[in-house]
């Protein structure tokens, strides 16, 4: 496994230059790149897209980087609502424009040879619709997604994430079951396990390995959800990388602080300081 860092945590950085530049000297192996208004924005003119996809291709090749694809940018859709529309936005209009937009981050990818797409369900919003059509809703989506990726030869990362819709390992497996796919897999967000699950850690990478495509990675209190910097929560690290271990697991475990940005040096610094030393102490080699 190996150390990337997502480029929400970089928003005031130039892209690519500064902000791959900045993580291939501090050591990281790998970039989460949170499609958004500033980065490899699907919505931009074809021609400017491609020749983006083109610098940042070149940039990842020289510093011998891999990538993954996140969609969880705040405003991309909507500048006046965060995170919409949604899978399940009560608005037909509004849930197509999201597979749209996880149709382009998928060609982005292929571009890329990202190692995946990662997204997640969305917040249910108001009361007018009840769970059984968002539900409905999602399944549809996550479909017609995962099928545009089967043809494209791209993972799929769904990621439960506290608050929506999809929040836990039990949600997803009734997920992946109605979507059932091969390369329709996990987000594995370390923090929001600590945040929602009641086992250990440990115990769900041990029995969702085979199935996690791309890892989160920060700090978390017990049912909250504030992703924090390495030593501020409750997170036993050297558990967590063993465990990933003995699953083999083989992707990037990306640090996610997007509230860092303003101090991203030193934070970005401090993460894979933080992340080597606890590898080291599992007896766990980060490539």
């Amino acid at each position: 496994m190996y150390l990337g860092y997502n480029t929400n945590g970089l928003a005031f950085h130039h892209w690519p230059d500064a902000s791959i530049d900045l993580l291939a000297e501090a050591g990281y192996k790998a970039v989460g790149i949170t499609l958004d208004h500033h980065c490899l924005n699907p919505f931009q003119d074809e021609r400017s897209l491609a020749a983006e996809i083109d610098e940042v291709r070149e940039k990842l090749s020289a510093c011998g980087m891999k990538s993954v694809i996140e969609t969880g940018a705040r405003f991309l859709l909507d500048p006046r609502s965060k995170h919409e529309p949604t899978l399940i936005t009560p608005s037909e209009t509004g849930r197509q424009q999201r597979i749209e937009f996880l149709k382009r981050a998928i060609d982005i990818s292929a571009e890329l040879e990202a190692d995946a797409v990662s997204f997640w369900a969305g917040v249910p919003r108001g009361e007018e619709t009840d769970f059984e059509q968002r539900w409905k809703w999602l399944v549809e989506g996550c479909r017609k997604v995962t099928e545009y990726a089967e043809s494209k030869a791209v993972k799929i990362a769904f990621e439960p994430e506290p608050g929506m819709l999809v929040e836990s390992f039990e949600q997803f497996q009734q997920l992946k079951d109605a979507v059932d796919s091969p390369l329709f897999g996990l987000t594995v967000d370390i923090g929001h396990v600590q945040c929602v699950e009641p086992r250990p850690i440990p115990d769900y990478l041990r029995e969702w390995g085979p199935h996690v495509f791309n890892i989160h990675i920060e700090d978390m209190v017990r049912g909250v959800h504030d992703h924090l910097r390495f030593g501020e929560g409750e997170i036993d690290f050297v558990s967590v990388l063993q465990a990933l271990a003995e699953v083999d697991y083989a992707g990037g475990l990306y640090v996610e602080l997007s509230r860092h940005s303003h101090m991203a040096p030193d934070v970005l610094a401090e993460s894979i300081d933080f992340l080597q030393a606890k590898a080291e102490s599992a007896g766990v080699e980060l490539s």
